[in-house]
This record gives C-alpha cells, sequence and structure tokens, in this order.
C-alpha cells in the first residue's frame, strides 16, 4: 500500500478530499467533481490518467506538532506523523486526544488510523562517537525547540520561556552556542539516551502503546549493521 505524506498548512482540511476525489476518479472510473473552499477539480484529461492501482487508493498521513493541525489530520488523514520533537507525556496528553476531536467532528473513530513517531536517539559504539551523537541530536533539539510553533511542546513541560531565547539567537546567528542551552534533563525528555545495546529497550519504554509504528532518528553517523540489530529488537519486545 502506498502512503500519501502531506506537511501542515491551514488548508489541508480540504485538499485531502480533493486529493482522495482524484484519486477515486483514477481508481473507480468516476467523473472527477470536486469542488470545495480552496480547490475545484472537475477536469481529468487522458494524459494525467494513470488509470486504476492495484494497491488501491493511497492512504493519507499528515504531520503535526499544535492540537488544530492534529485535529485535522483526526478528521481527514488515515494516519499520523508524530514530530521527533515531542514526548511521550504530550503524545498522550495533547497529540492523541487532538487526534480524537478531529476524528468525531467527522462522525468516525481512529480504528484502523496509524500513528508514526521518528524518535530521536543518542547513541554511538565510542565515548568519542556518542559525544558526537550527544552534540548533533542537542543542535536539532535547540533547532526544533526556536520554532514558535513548536513552543507547546516545550510549554507542556515548563520550558516554554527557552523558545523566545532560542529565537533570538537565531536571529544573531549565535547557532553555535544554542545546544549549550539544552540541559541534560531536556535532551533526556526528548530523546532516547542509551547505549547501542539498549537502545531498542529505550524506544519500547518510550513509545509504549501510544503508536504504530516507530523509526530512529539519529542524524549523525553510524554503523548501519548497529541499526539493523536494533530494528528487530524492538518489535522482539
Amino acid at each position: 500500500m502506498y502512503r500519501a505524506i502531506l506537511f501542515p498548512c491551514r488548508i489541508f482540511d480540504q485538499s485531502s478530499p480533493a486529493l482522495r476525489a482524484i484519486w477515486g476518479a483514477w481508481q473507480h472510473r468516476i467523473p472527477l467533481r470536486f469542488e470545495g473552499e480552496h480547490y475545484r477539480h472537475t477536469l481529468m484529461t487522458p494524459f494525467f490518467d494513470p488509470g486504476p492501482s492495484a494497491h488501491g487508493i493511497p492512504r493519507v498521513h499528515l504531520a503535526g506538532v499544535g492540537a488544530r493541525m492534529t485535529e485535522v489530520a483526526g478528521e481527514v488523514a488515515d494516519g499520523f506523523l508524530v514530530h521527533p520533537f515531542s514526548t511521550p507525556e504530550f503524545v498522550r496528553e495533547v497529540t492523541r486526544p487532538a487526534l480524537a476531536r478531529g476524528a468525531a467532528r467527522a462522525g468516525r473513530t481512529l480504528d484502523g488510523f496509524d500513528l508514526t513517531w521518528p524518535v530521536m536517539v543518542v547513541s554511538g559504539a565510542t565515548e568519542e562517537a556518542t559525544t558526537i551523537a550527544d552534540g548533533i541530536v542537542r543542535t536539532q533539539i535547540a533547532f526544533y525547540a526556536s520554532t514558535p510553533a513548536y513552543r507547546v511542546v516545550l510549554d507542556h513541560h515548563g520550558y516554554g520561556e527557552l523558545q523566545p531565547e532560542l529565537q533570538r539567537m537565531t536571529r544573531a546567528g549565535r547557532w553555535a552556542e544554542m545546544p549549550d542551552l539544552i540541559d541534560d534533563d531536556l535532551l533526556s525528555l526528548l530523546a532516547v539516551v542509551a547505549e547501542p545495546d539498549a537502545v531498542a529497550a529505550g524506544i519500547r519504554a518510550r513509545v509504549g502503546d501510544l503508536v504504530d509504528r516507530v523509526s530512529v532518528n539519529a542524524p549523525y553517523e553510524t554503523d548501519p549493521a548497529a541499526w539493523r540489530q536494533v530494528v528487530p529488537a524492538i518489535h522482539a519486545g
């Protein structure tokens, strides 16, 4: 099954039905007739019509952080991509209730709805590798934390005042200093920090039964063989 991954904007509550109308025209050979607030699609030329797919109509997954975008996903999508800049408490207390509100607005449940979470991980086979990974992930967290739309996660854990401070640093070009503001407690709150053989258990403990799928968000050089061992270990738990 193919999945269409869409990223947030204020009009996706209309773009998802528009896409479904187009895909429905291809799959079920019915005339295209979609007229919405933001989009109008009434012409499907043979040149752009690939015909029915053996895999059926794609599933739409939306990404988001704040409650409003998350509600849109619950209302119109088939799945949700949890942002790496999330915590178990935030997913449990903000994300999942927002998805449920959106689904209720559409008169449906979340049965069959997929949640995927790319979990940030700090790990390394050596002390040097771990130090490099630590610095890169703190940099990633600092960048996310400087974003006004992501302050909701920080606010949820009492770190809200960090966001405008980091934003001021971005405007001043003080990028190299920003990771210094990510203390060990905040790092552990937002990422799994573990030895390689404990990463899988750390991810399982972090996500629990909150999501259906996880992936490893590790934007630093690692041994691919090590990660190949992590994946089955996650499933084994």
